[in-house]
């Protein structure tokens, strides 16, 4: 088997299976309860939050442990316009027009609930500058959510430069005309394909929201976090008990919790040899995949992801290819793992200006920790004589 869609998911690390076994079968407590059971299941609740406040460098309270990346992004926005839904269209907010599935859908739905909403469109690498958001922020603006790394053609914003142009623009402007302290606009970033590989010291980038999940990270599936600055107020999703400082109800997912910490904490220990080790495999795999012919690359040559390799093969369906190449164990995707089973092109892909036919050729690699040159090197061995095939059978020319 060669795996090589670690953008979709990861595999279970060795070590946070281990660390999140006795929380299945020994200490299977309810952090709510009262008796000795359930105080250690809050005490491993406590001491992972403080492990992760450590790793982001913010306040334990600031950490908010949810069932993953799609839930945190949810919590971040609807937490936010749900306040003010009565005059929805009186605000402003600001997405890209590349952002994952769950915040890209979240703000076409408060579209529809009266929201003015801009969707900043990308250049032909798939980036938007810090400037470009100055210009779209206006008086009214409420709610700025920027992707950190994308997680089909895995570019990188500057979400430090987008933070502090914000900063700079809530000082003289005020959507909370009542409040004598400049909230608004607060800036949300998805970092869930980030987080192997990039700064997320808070400090550094300076985002008052950010997302996190378990399952990018070599971690258990269904479980991430929201961190969230203490002094911007959330509304809930959900109705029911206190538990995250009533901001997610519901019996915590203690195992989940634990794994998705020591996850965190392994790829924070990790990250830069990691980081070096893939780019040197991600350039050599581009340059080899572009020798076939009529192939480019998706996305940013540099400025993008270690782990992340998308190119568009003309004149092919990218579903083929992957079929053809899962028949022969070797497992890559094409557009987003959110919408595998969906014959649309991908809007990431149509984003960066390219045509329907060039999206639907479009295949994502991702790489990972188990991922060696060999690996590559037999991919490189049968994708040409696949693609060769497949155009051969192609109506497009």
């Amino acid at each position: 088997m060669i795996y090589l869609d670690h953008a979709s998911t990861t595999p279970l690390d060795k070590e946070v299976a281990k660390a999140m076994a006795p929380f299945g079968t020994k200490n299977f407590g309810n952090p709510s309860s009262l008796y000795k059971l359930g105080r250690a299941a809050a005490e491993a609740v406590r001491s992972s939050r403080l492990s992760v406040a450590k790793i982001l460098n913010c306040l334990p309270g600031e950490i908010i442990f949810t069932a993953g990346g799609t839930e945190s992004d949810n919590l971040a926005i609807f937490g936010i316009a749900n306040q003010f839904l009565v005059r929805a269209k009186d605000y402003h907010l600001i997405t890209t027009n590349i952002e994952h599935s769950a915040v890209l859908n979240s703000f076409r739905a408060l579209e529809k609930k009266g929201f003015a909403v801009t969707y900043l469109p990308v250049d032909k690498y798939g980036l938007i500058t810090a400037g470009e958001v100055m210009k779209a922020l206006r008086p009214n603006t409420l709610f700025v959510s920027i992707i950190y790394a994308n997680n089909e053609i895995g570019v990188i914003q500057p979400i430090a430069e987008i933070a502090q142009v914000i900063k700079n623009y809530r000082h003289i402007q005020r959507v909370d005309t009542v409040s004598k302290e400049p909230r608004y606009p607060i800036f949300h970033t998805d970092a869930c394909q980030a987080a192997g590989y990039l700064d997320l010291n808070i400090a550094n980038l300076g985002v008052d929201l950010m997302t996190l999940n378990g399952s990018k990270i070599y971690g258990p599936k269904q479980v991430g976090i929201l961190y969230k600055n203490k002094n911007i107020k959330l509304e809930p999703l959900l109705c029911g008990g206190d538990q995250e400082f009533g901001l997610r109800p519901g019996t915590e997912n203690v195992a989940g919790v634990i794994g998705f910490t020591k996850a965190l904490e392994l790829v924070s220990k990790n990250k830069n040899k990691e980081a070096t080790r893939l780019t040197k495999l991600r350039n050599y795999f581009i340059i080899e995949l572009l020798k076939i012919k009529n192939t480019s690359l998706n996305g940013h040559p540099t400025l993008r992801l270690p782990n992340n390799v998308n190119v568009s093969f003309l004149g092919v369906e990218g579903e083929s290819v992957m079929l053809k190449l899962d028949h022969l164990g070797i497992y890559v995707s094409t557009g987003s793992a959110c919408h595998s089973l969906s014959l649309e092109p991908s809007h990431v892909i149509l984003a960066l200006g390219q045509d329907v036919e060039y999206a639907h050729g479009s295949i994502r690699f991702t790489l990972g920790q188990s991922t060696t040159k060999k690996d590559l090197d037999q991919v490189l061995k049968v994708l040409p004589g696949i693609i060769n095939d497949l155009r051969k059978m192609s109506a497009v020319r």
